[in-house]
């Protein structure tokens, strides 16, 4: 299970189930309003997604984060349907493959994953390394990816 939260103009956060304990201060002070307007539009997008419709996203997402993190979300958002870039390559991008280690910590505090798809983030040797979901949702997500690349992405616009 996902749980979405945004504010009135843009998503905020996706949460994965095993992560609700350390999110619990955040989502007491969360009101759930099953009619707004960006939940709404981020759950069908997500829904979209894993029935292999929907190929990118449009739902206005605002992160929080410093300038690097920012800087290494932007990239995921590039990086194509069924496709897989490594931690360096990313890194590399930045203007220092060394860095790959921040960019991991980066893409790890990712607030909105599927969104911004750090799944499709992997290591260098080309094995699945850490994800929020674990690591059996990351191949999940890759596995989806691949199989439906062939289909035209939709454009259309809570917890899922």
């Amino acid at each position: 299970m996902l749980t979405l939260i945004a504010t009135n103009s843009a998503l905020k956060w996706i949460l994965f189930e095993k992560y609700f304990s350390s999110y619990a201060p955040v989502l007491k002070s969360v009101e759930t309003d099953p009619g707004h307007e960006i939940l709404c539009l981020a759950e069908n997008q997500i829904r979209e997604y894993f029935s292999g419709i929907r190929k990118a996203f449009d739902v206005p997402i605002a992160i929080e984060g410093t300038l690097f993190q920012k800087s290494v979300w932007e990239l995921l958002l590039k990086i194509p349907y069924g496709q897989t870039v490594s931690y360096g390559e990313i890194a590399g991008r930045l203007g220092d493959r060394k860095k790959a280690r921040p960019v991991g910590g980066a893409v790890g505090l990712n607030p909105a994953p599927i969104i911004i798809p750090c799944h499709r983030v992997i290591g260098q040797d080309g094995s699945l390394t850490g994800f929020g979901g674990g690591l059996y949702v990351k191949s999940f997500l890759l596995n989806l990816e691949n199989r439906c690349k062939g289909l035209r992405p939709s454009v259309s616009g809570h917890h899922v």
